[in-house]
């Protein structure tokens, strides 16, 4: 099919196609002009394109056309790794599904599961949710049933079954007709393309974006070599460059630590860039609130985890910035990709030590793309370390009167019981082991005082 394939070639409503007129869609993009015809269809499908491409419309719009010509819930389940990515495709269904008073839930951890107990009794055409929290209601009550969804969703896919879910996802499937459309979208699928084509367990519909660049061409991709201990001084100073020739654009950075978030967060406030924080160890509501407003740029910076890097679409964002490099590589690909996105262009910059010279190869490796080294004025960071440095530091101290590690360790408490195990079992056994870890570290650094004195250099 053409890549400028129109709404209304593919059989669609006229409601919808007015839908999305109203909201400017009106070409389809690639991954919409293939599979779109091929769900309604009745196949499965298993779509991989680059982040940005447009895959959510992939789905819904099917979901929406079967939906109003056999209306009733709970009719199709999306799941999905994140909160933030749940509620985002919720916007999106109940948008589109205004004209036939689409019924939606959210079902995701962090919110009074009585209330999302209540919705779900309802039985709402559409549920999206995270298999954690969902998996809680499967085995708390029965006041709903998925034995009669038409469409299961999986977005993200490859994040989804990478481990990480397959206690609840496995508990979730075995609630879930045989008969049944599975449908498998992410940027990075090819991981899990074979455990994908398992599940569903008939004739596939496969769709794979025509490139060997994993991201897009309207993104520029740079990095800044900087000393380890200097790092936070040169993101300061590399946010203060890309202000100066640009005032609005809003910015991401991603650490790799609720920790790291929150530390940063707290310093960039301090030294005059409003931000807000996105990461697990604050609150459901906080999250959405944060999330709120830096899409309604009522603050222009967001310091986030993971937890933001996939499928999240704020088209104000134009500029990525990895503090630390993400340890997978194609979690890079994720994070990079909430810029640049629908055809417009994007910046991304990633800050690298000596010490992650491989991690940098490997991502190159990963998006067949060679990143570009920009350099930050060192002086200026050298005037600024200080202040940094200890900007910083109190940042630390103020972090442990706030009792953010008790916190963790209440969220861990409450993990291990719904898991079934024993909090204060775990807690010690956790506690050994990080004793154990700092025994280490204390031997190495012994050790290689020793090996320096016994070299004559100190």
């Amino acid at each position: 099919m053409s890549d400028k394939e129109f709404f209304n070639k593919f059989n669609l409503n006229d409601w919808i196609i007015k839908q999305c007129s109203s909201i400017g869609l009106k070409i389809a993009t690639p991954i919409q002009s293939n599979c779109i015809p091929e769900i309604l269809k009745g196949k499965d499908c298993i779509g991989a394109a680059k982040t940005g491409s447009g895959k959510t419309l992939a789905f819904t719009l099917p979901i929406l056309q079967k939906l109003c010509e056999d209306p009733y819930g709970i009719f199709a389940l999306i799941l999905t790794p994140t909160r933030e990515l749940a509620y985002q495709i919720a916007d999106q269904f109940a948008v589109l599904g205004k004209p036939i008073n689409l019924k939606h839930c959210v079902i995701v951890g962090g919110m009074d599961m009585v209330e999302q107990g209540i919705k779900l009794s309802k039985h709402p055409h559409i549920v999206v949710a995270t298999p954690g929290r969902l998996a809680d209601h499967l085995e708390s009550c029965n006041t709903f049933t998925l034995s009669r969804i038409k469409f299961l969703v999986l977005d993200e896919a490859d994040r989804l079954l990478s481990g990480q879910f397959d206690k609840q996802i496995k508990l979730i499937f075995n609630n879930l007709p045989k008969i049944r459309q599975n449908l498998f979208f992410s940027a990075t699928i090819t991981d899990t393309l074979e455990q994908l084509k398992e599940v569903t367990g008939k004739e596939v519909f496969l769709y794979e974006t025509p490139s060997e660049i994993a991201t897009v061409e309207q993104l520029e991709q740079n990095y800044i070599l900087c000393p380890k201990d200097v790092k936070d001084a040169y993101l300061v100073q590399a946010i203060r460059e890309y202000r100066t020739k640009n005032q609005k654009g809003n910015i991401i950075i991603f650490t790799n630590t609720c920790k790291d978030c929150q530390i940063l967060s707290m310093t960039l406030n301090e030294v005059g860039f409003e931000n807000v924080a996105l990461h697990a160890m604050i609150t459901q509501l906080q999250r959405l609130a944060a999330l709120t407003r830096f899409k309604s740029n009522t603050v222009t910076i967001l310091l986030a985890t993971d937890v933001a890097s996939r499928g999240l679409d704020i088209p104000t964002v134009e500029l990525v910035i990895n503090h630390t490099i993400p340890k997978v590589p194609k979690e890079y690909i994720h994070r990079v990709g909430r810029t640049a996105r629908a055809g417009r262009g994007g910046k991304a910059i990633t800050l690298i030590t000596p010490y992650d010279i491989k991690m940098l190869q490997a991502v190159e490796k990963e998006i067949n793309i060679k990143l570009t080294e920009i350099k930050v004025d060192d002086n200026e960071v050298s005037q600024i370390f200080t202040q940094i440095s200890v900007t910083k530091s109190e940042a630390h101290i103020k972090l442990d009167e706030d009792d953010f590690y008790e916190k963790k360790l209440i969220n861990k408490r409450k993990k291990w019981i719904l898991e079934g195990l024993d909090p204060d079992e775990e807690e010690s056994k956790m506690l050994k082991r990080s004793r154990k870890k700092n025994t280490k570290k204390l031997k190495k650094k012994y050790n290689n005082k020793l090996f320096i004195s016994n070299d004559g250099n100190s």
